[in-house]
């Protein structure tokens, strides 16, 4: 083998790498089928920054710039100790999109390198988001590597991502992204195996011999569904969930996976276990381009789910997005469940779910922008209620520091402290557990849940991809409305409607776990009445900004909780447009999708 590196005392990139060759190679002891380790120059890129969810760029990104993945990968593996990646195990796993089994290949080729004992990776790649979370406690992984872009369109002209998450099984930290961001940036050689080469679709153990090293490199193919089956086992009356789908009286469901990663699960758990006759459940062979559309389950993207639900021939119906962490609920004609209601009804019903029955309840949380729904249930079972940033990781602090059991977000992210990810499938099988329970349908059990603890009527129009620049620029320019002394007291009126602003700010949250402030979280315009209109910018697409806009609004009175919510609340969505002049300011006559 080579001879003995020294350890390069300059630039941090490249003594992450010097590192690996410090070990001692006196004689091998695995014969000569060797596999070559080598270390490869290459150049930095400035746009290596992770958001919430990874680095998420378009497909022709990764694919033409000559080292784009390989420098992530490197600079994800840099953050994980040296003396850790021995006994340390990565799990790694995808939602089937388009570039996926190339990356999968890099990762495992740099992994290797790089000094990691073994991955642990889901036959053909494919483990869901939730699945990933799953086995990485299960197995007290040091984390995980995910490849997806979540509910944004797949194939060769989409996007693609790569996601690190840490051994609590949540999304990497900022502290952690940042060190991501830091090493991309200065990055000077990665390390590769170039010449390993694994067959991802046969379960079991293979091992590669590396030179220099005196412990074999295991990858081990799993079966993609197991281990998240046997979860769910442990939190759902699986007995009872089987009955309601196979027995006498059996609930008609009908469950589109958008052709993402979580068609096999449903297949396997909704169908083969619990009955579910198997043309229940549709789009369910992953697709490297979703079928050509859009994996995001809302009603302009699923659209195909809730026409056939209108046709009154099923109970329930739900979507899932690409990497199976976000959910839609629906009821027979296609009742909508808007997500804020979801979590609420969940909350209000949280004892049909055995796993909560043993755990009890230790807290409930939402983000800002998500309605107040949930707060009106935690208000009358006085149990905490935290309201978060919009991000996953919130939530799972809160969970690490056992301060909460069930969270959700109004973009169809719903979730517990079974793992530290959203789940779409948990909160599909939720709902069914309650409609066990309750013997009720989808339509009543929200009409009797807006009776007892009133209605918060919610609507978010997105309006994406406008230009950067402009966006910006109005969001400093409202900003700058908001915070202004006389705005304070100031009566807007629309329709019959007259409402009185008591509070504006741009929302900061003090994590009570770690200390971390987070500022300019969303423009909040909070009324007297309690009905609330929030302004986000977010960039997690690959192109151009997005800017969303939400409006909630609470109504008590038994006369009014059935009406149309964008009858509802067309006052205030006049009132939003007027006072921040978007339309104006974006160029654009409405929004792009509303919810």
């Amino acid at each position: 083998g080579p001879g003995r590196r020294s350890e390069d005392v300059g630039g941090s990139s490249s003594s992450h790498i010097a590192s690996l060759w410090t070990r001692d190679t006196q004689g091998t002891a695995y014969g000569d089928k060797m596999t070559k380790i080598t270390s490869v120059k290459t150049t930095p890129y400035s746009d290596q920054k992770p958001g919430t969810s990874g680095l998420r760029k378009r497909v022709t990104v990764f694919q033409q710039n000559p080292n784009y993945a390989e420098n992530f990968i490197q600079s994800i593996i840099s953050t994980i100790e040296p003396a850790e990646r021995q006994e340390g195990v990565l799990v790694v796993g995808g939602d089937g999109r388009f570039y996926m089994k190339e990356a999968i290949q890099l990762i495992i080729r740099i992994a290797a390198a790089n000094g990691i004992g073994r991955l642990v990776i889901g036959q053909n790649g494919i483990l869901s988001t939730p699945a990933v979370s799953c086995i990485i406690r299960k197995i007290k992984a040091i984390g995980g590597i995910i490849l997806t872009a979540s509910h944004n369109p797949g194939g060769p002209n989409g996007d693609f991502g790569i996601k690190f998450n840490i051994s609590s099984g949540g999304p990497a930290p900022e502290a952690i992204t940042d060190k991501i961001f830091q090493i991309s940036k200065t990055i000077e050689e990665y390390a590769i195996c170039p010449e390993l080469n694994v067959d991802l679709t046969t379960i079991g153990k293979q091992q590669f011999d590396l030179e220099n090293k005196f412990k074999p490199f295991t990858v081990e193919i799993v079966d993609s569904v197991e281990s998240y089956a046997n979860m769910l086992r442990n939190i759902f009356d699986f007995a009872a969930l089987k009955e309601l789908l196979s027995g006498q009286n059996q609930l008609k469901i009908r469950i589109d996976s958008m052709h993402g990663v979580v068609g096999p699960y449903v297949k396997k758990i909704l169908c083969e276990e619990l009955g579910s006759p198997a043309n229940s459940a549709v789009n369910c062979v992953p697709l490297e381009d979703f079928g050509g559309h859009h994996p995001d389950p809302n009603l302009t993207y699923a659209a195909d789910l809730v026409d056939t639900m209108k046709g009154g021939e099923y109970d329930f119906g739900a979507a899932f997005d690409g990497d199976g962490d976000r959910n839609m609920v629906l009821g027979k004609h296609g009742f909508f469940v808007n997500p804020s209601d979801s979590v609420a009804v969940i909350a209000a019903n949280i004892f049909s779910i055995p796993y909560f029955q043993h755990t009890g309840v230790r807290g409930f949380a939402r983000s800002m922008p998500t309605s107040g729904a949930l707060d009106n249930v935690a208000k009358a079972t006085k149990i905490t209620l935290f309201e978060t940033p919009t991000g996953w990781k919130f939530f799972g602090n809160l969970m690490d520091a056992n301060k909460l059991s069930l969270c959700g977000e109004e973009s169809f992210g719903t979730g517990s402290d079974h793992i530290r990810e959203k789940d779409g499938l948990w909160a599909v099988l939720a709902w069914l557990s309650i409609i066990a329970a309750r013997k009720q349908s989808v339509e009543d059990i929200l009409k009797e849940h807006w009776q007892k603890y009133g209605r918060n009527f919610f609507t978010r129009y997105d309006y994406e991809e406008v230009d950067a620049d402009g966006a910006s620029k109005m969001i400093k320019d409202l900003e700058a409305t908001m915070l202004d002394r006389a705005f304070i007291g100031q009566k807007f009126s629309a329709g019959d409607k007259t409402y009185t602003v008591e509070r504006a700010d741009n929302f900061e949250y003090s994590d009570p776990v770690d200390g971390s402030i987070s500022r300019n979280q969303g423009l909040r315009l909070i009324f007297s009445d309690g009905s609330r209109i929030i302004f986000r910018l977010s960039g997690t697409g690959s192109a151009g900004a997005t800017v969303r806009l939400y409006i909630d609004s609470y109504e008590k009175d038994p006369q009014k909780i059935y009406q149309d919510p964008q009858v509802m609340l067309a006052p205030l969505v006049t009132i939003a447009l007027k006072i921040s002049q978007l339309h104006e300011r974006t160029g654009r006559t409405g929004p792009t999708v509303i919810t």
